[in-house]
């Protein structure tokens, strides 16, 4: 940003803070690109960057008058869209996990059982069913869904050790219980 950019938004911040409703039109002409920018840069959705950004403006309005230092708006709004940006990725990461737990226990209680193994089934499916949340996850993921441990460890935001760690952990109580049921052959 040019020292020029820098003073005409100091000017209209000022002239916003002392009423001038008008000024806030030419911040947003001047930054509102920006934002969007910085947004999807971060979130690589452009709908998504277009909420964020104009989810900032209302933050900003609400907080402008707060602004000690008009010059140093561009730094303070930017840091608005980037924390919006990251609560954001934040909450669709759980909402994407959530639905992956819930489509996963949906698939388990639809899973058709009317083979031979009928009896193993179920009591693989009650098993897994009693394993914590994040071991059934890893556990769909790895067996149901074929994906590689680096694949999973992507999508859960996790260390891929980690990943291996709710694996391993998963077959050992897996083989334990069926080993107290006796229905290892």
């Amino acid at each position: 940003m040019s020292e020029k950019e820098r003073i005409i938004d100091s000017k209209l911040v000022s002239d916003y803070q002392a009423g001038d409703l008008c000024a806030l039109n030419g911040l947003v002409k001047n930054w509102h690109k920006t934002f969007c920018e910085k947004a999807f840069w971060l979130v690589k959705d452009a709908d998504a960057a277009k909420d964020i950004a104009q989810d900032s403006w209302k933050t900003i309005i609400a907080k402008i008058n707060d602004l000690k230092n008009p010059e140093s708006f561009g730094s303070w709004a930017l840091r608005i869209v980037y924390t919006k940006s990251i609560d954001w990725i934040n909450l669709n990461n759980k909402t994407i996990e959530k639905h992956q737990v819930y489509s996963y226990e949906q698939e388990l209680t639809t899973i058709d059982v009317n083979t031979d193994y009928e009896d193993l089934k179920r009591a693989l499916l009650a098993t897994v069913k009693k394993l914590p949340k994040q071991q059934q996850v890893v556990i769909k993921l790895f067996y149901v869904e074929d994906y590689s441990l680096k694949d999973i460890s992507e999508m859960l935001d996790i260390s891929i050790g980690t990943a291996k760690s709710r694996l391993f952990h998963a077959r050992e109580k897996l083989k334990t219980i069926f080993k107290n049921r006796n229905y290892e052959n």
